[in-house]
């Protein structure tokens, strides 16, 4: 299962970057935002353990979900006056706080659902104003391998050190943004602040997607079987993420 999960984390960062490399960072952000790698875990979840611990998991991943955005905002501010350990430092400790606070006040799991429907949208308000970038970029594959091997160390040391916690703690260690932390850190000192600011607000956008579905999960596993339930999680999930592409779209059209 680890090294499953490893190899889940290696593709995630490869495919954003690789469209990052086609369309611009917002779009790799917005992929990596998006469940590639909870969904296949999900499913093994439900085969392995059935769909009450995948209920569990799904509402634990929810509550998160807004120190996931702390996280991403803090970073996008920092950037523009410090370099990026600075910025991954402070984001990561924002993250921690506001995890903890979740936890700590055990809300209904309505609050917590609508809680982290609302967050990617509050986030994307909460980030800097920066000119729209769009468009290819080239990343050296050296460069790929590297955010590979970065997001594959972190996420080894999470996966590893939540053996260790207890289940709270773990919880949060393993709702730490891999591909939010990485892709953000050689982004900034190799691209520049701007083209930052761009990914984590494409990341953001792809996090609507992603809270679908979870949210799926959790009203139709009560409904459904496993796999019916699953499926539609993940058809919720891409038409909200294709819904918000559309809306930006138009937006940008609309703007001056």
């Amino acid at each position: 299962m680890l090294l499953f999960k490893l190899a889940l984390v290696a593709l995630s960062i490869f495919l954003a970057s690789w469209v990052a490399k086609r369309f611009g960072h917002a779009v790799g952000g917005a992929l990596a935002g998006m469940p590639v790698i909870a969904g296949p875990i999900m499913a093994l979840v439900l085969i392995d353990h059935g769909p009450v611990l995948a209920h569990d998991i799904a509402l634990a991943t929810l509550v998160c979900v807004p120190a996931t955005v702390a996280h991403i905002v803090t970073f996008t501010h920092m950037a523009k006056k410090m370099p990026w350990p600075l910025c991954l430092a402070l984001a990561m400790t924002v993250f921690f706080i506001v995890s903890l606070a979740l936890v700590a006040l055990d809300w209904p799991d309505w609050m917590c659902i609508m809680l982290a429907a609302l967050a990617p949208a509050v986030g994307l308000m909460s980030m800097p104003r920066v000119k729209k970038q769009s468009g290819g970029i080239a990343i050296p594959a050296l460069e790929i391998v590297a955010r590979i091997l970065a997001a594959i160390t972190l996420a080894g040391t999470i996966i590893v050190g939540a053996d260790y916690f207890p289940a709270s703690i773990s919880g949060i260690l393993l709702a730490i943004p891999i591909a939010g932390s990485i892709l953000p850190c050689f982004t900034l000192p190799t691209y520049g602040y701007q083209a930052t600011v761009n990914l984590l607000g494409g990341f953001a956008k792809g996090l609507n997607g992603f809270c679908t579905f979870f949210i799926g999960l959790l009203l139709a596993l009560p409904v459904f079987n496993a796999a019916p339930a699953f499926l539609l999680a993940l058809s919720a999930a891409f038409a909200v993420a294709l819904l918000v592409y559309r809306i930006n779209q138009r937006l940008a059209r609309s703007s001056p």
